[in-house]
């Protein structure tokens, strides 16, 4: 009996086994067949839609900004230039590059030796020339007293005369005694000449004195400016920069010693095109009085300072085009001469105009459109500036409102179905410079950073010393923090 059940139970699985292997190979043949048949029907084809980031076109006002490269110059500079020739015998402590001095402070003294000899004989000759007037004054005065004796004595022998012709009238006196009278007047009027001559050589004598006195001052007074001249001093407070001097070396007058730069007073020299200044010009073609920033990368890290437009170069160099202009640095702190910077400037603000990407426009200053079947349109606009990854176009009624393709190319073109996204975070178009967020610290976040900063041997002195700058200030851009931040942490 168990024999009889187990064998029907093995022809049943077997029945079964085949059945399913039967039921297969008819599946397999109908969906053969079926590829077979679609195979000879014609093909439908699914249109494609391009998935897109738009951005709504908002006309509006916008200010565009001139960006320009730039080199920091000096605005207070001082070249030391030796006064005259000898040894340098005293040097300034720290008279080095990057040495700050203060105004009157004593820099380098030059050997005095031949200057104070000069200043000694000069003083010497003045004392004779003081005392040849003295003497020739006196010799005025008695000249002087000479001619009123003699016209004294003048005045008796006229009144002699007088007498000896009054008694002749009266016949007392005689002839001979009017005549010897007469002779002895005659005789008196000369020694009067003869003192008068004697008292106008004496006072020619004292302006000769006087004159040798007054040269032999001019004499003395640059006897002690070629002695002062062997000091030199700081005209104002600054550091020094190109140092060429020596303890004990030898210079030539006029030669360069190095200079003296104000810190505080920089400004930044950039050219930008003839058209580019056109637009920075006021109705009376006056430069206007637009603000700017200037920035400075440093090993991915930045400084900015806000500047003003001050003036333009009076002429074109030999070789150059366009217009030099002049921009003074509102806060030069960490700035120095010579440094490679970019400067944004404020144009005036533009009414009626868009900001968009630069990605939007293609090459033939046009801008794709979805339309309400989300099907692309070219639409043609006018391109006024380009600045950047941005471009600021004139509005249109057709465009203003509707969704703009930020970034357009060669796959996308009118009547293409697309999928719109809007992109997030996505700027519509505003002018102006955007203010970097800052972050006040504390004083112990403040010395962690510094000392941070320090102890980063790989980054450049010049680079370290800016950044330390910029940490002591009152506040921080968060952008250098987060960089500090991630920065590596020294070594």
């Amino acid at each position: 009996m168990r024999f009889l059940t187990r064998s029907l139970l093995a022809l049943f699985l077997t029945a079964l086994t085949f059945g399913l292997l039967a039921y297969a190979g008819y599946v397999t043949v109908a969906s053969v067949q079926e590829r077979a048949a679609q195979a000879d029907r014609p093909g439908t084809a699914r249109e494609r839609a391009f998935s897109v980031q738009v951005m709504p076109f908002q006309p509006g006002e916008v200010t565009p900004i001139l960006s320009a490269f730039g080199e920091v110059r000096a605005r207070r500079s001082l070249e030391l230039r030796a006064p005259g020739s000898g040894r340098v015998i005293e040097l300034a402590d720290g008279f080095e590059d990057g040495a700050r001095v203060e105004e009157g402070q004593l820099l380098l003294r030059l050997d005095p030796a031949d200057a104070r000899t000069a200043r000694d004989l000069a003083l010497s000759d003045m004392a004779r020339a003081e005392a040849e007037l003295r003497e020739a004054t006196r010799a005025l005065d008695l000249a002087a007293e000479d001619v009123a004796a003699a016209e004294a004595q003048s005045d008796l022998r006229a009144r002699a005369l007088e007498r000896r012709r009054d008694l002749a009238e009266r016949g007392v006196g005689t002839e001979a005694q009017i005549e010897e009278a007469e002779l002895a007047l005659a005789s008196s009027r000369q020694a009067l000449v003869s003192r008068r001559q004697a008292m106008a050589q004496a006072e020619a004598r004292r302006d000769q004195a006087e004159t040798a006195r007054d040269r032999q001052q001019i004499t003395v007074a640059e006897a002690e400016r070629r002695l002062q001249d062997t000091e030199l001093y700081a005209g104002f407070s600054g550091i020094l920069s190109d140092v060429a001097v020596v303890e004990g070396g030898l210079v030539s007058a006029n030669e360069r010693l190095g200079r003296v730069i104000d810190p505080d007073a920089l400004e930044v020299a950039f050219r930008i095109s003839t058209a580019q200044y056109l637009r920075l010009l006021d109705p009376d073609g006056e430069l206007i009085d637009a603000a700017a920033q200037v920035s400075l990368e440093l090993s991915g890290m930045e400084i900015a300072s806000p500047a003003r437009l001050t003036r333009v170069s009076a002429g074109t160099s030999d070789g150059q085009s366009g217009r030099l202009l002049f921009a003074t640095i509102e806060a030069p702190r960490g700035f120095r001469p010579g440094d490679f910077v970019t400067v944004r400037t404020e144009e005036p603000a533009l009414q009626g105009v868009a900001l968009l990407p630069a990605s939007a426009v293609d090459a033939a200053s046009r801008v794709m459109v979805v339309n309400d079947d989300n099907r692309l349109e070219a639409h043609p606009v006018d391109v006024l500036r380009r600045q950047g990854d941005d471009v600021i176009v004139r509005a249109s009624a057709e465009l203003t409102g509707r969704n703009v393709v930020r970034e357009t190319g060669p796959t996308l073109g009118a009547g293409i179905l697309v999928n719109p996204q809007s992109a997030d975070g996505a700027d519509a178009g505003a002018g102006g410079f955007e203010t970097p967020e800052m972050v006040r610290l504390d004083p112990e976040r403040r010395a962690e950073l510094i000392a941070r900063v320090e102890s980063n041997t790989q980054m450049p002195e010049q680079v370290r010393a800016r950044l330390i700058a910029q940490l002591e200030q009152d506040e921080v851009p968060a952008q250098t923090l987060e960089r500090l931040e991630a920065g590596p942490r020294g070594g």
